[in-house]
């Protein structure tokens, strides 16, 4: 094997002429292509974490948001079972003044209606007692007679 120095050096020249040309032309265009396609993906990895940082910063207003209706739906729920309450202890205590006052009523009509009977019986008595000593004035006095008068008189009086 024997070595040729001319075509050696010839082969080793036009390699590093070719190897000039594609760092000149090629390398250059292809590492920064490269190089741009890196940032690309960077940038878009950060936005990806910033979008995910807004994400869940939006779940966390979003879950404070649903925290406060919901505690604002529990204050509603108590607010209306309260106002329910004072309603129907309003409607109570209507009722018992409405009852007091038909008791009340009664109570009046009643003790119209005993003095109205006490009145009446008080006539009734009178005019049996005139009507009694009519007859006695009319009747002669003898005791027995006299003793069926004031038993009819007594009578009469049980039935009134």
């Amino acid at each position: 094997m024997h070595l040729e120095w001319p075509l050696l050096v010839t082969h080793a020249f036009g390699f590093l002429i070719t190897l000039w040309i594609l760092k000149k032309f090629a390398w250059g265009p292809l590492l920064s292509i490269i190089e741009e396609r890196r940032t690309k993906i960077a940038d878009e990895f950060q936005k990806i974490e910033d979008e995910k940082s807004k994400v869940d910063q939006l779940t966390e207003e979003y879950q404070g948001k649903l925290k406060k209706i919901d505690e604002e739906r529990r204050l509603k729920m108590v607010e209306g079972v309260n106002e329910g309450k004072k309603i129907a202890e309003q409607i109570k205590a209507d009722a018992h003044t409405e009852a007091k006052q038909l008791s009340d009523k009664a109570k009046l009509e009643l003790e119209r209606d005993v003095a109205k009977a006490k009145v009446q019986l008080k006539d009734d008595m009178v005019s049996i007692a005139i009507s009694a000593a009519e007859k006695l004035v009319n009747e002669k006095l003898d005791d027995a007679k006299h003793r069926e008068l004031i038993g009819n008189f007594i009578d009469n009086l049980e039935k009134a």
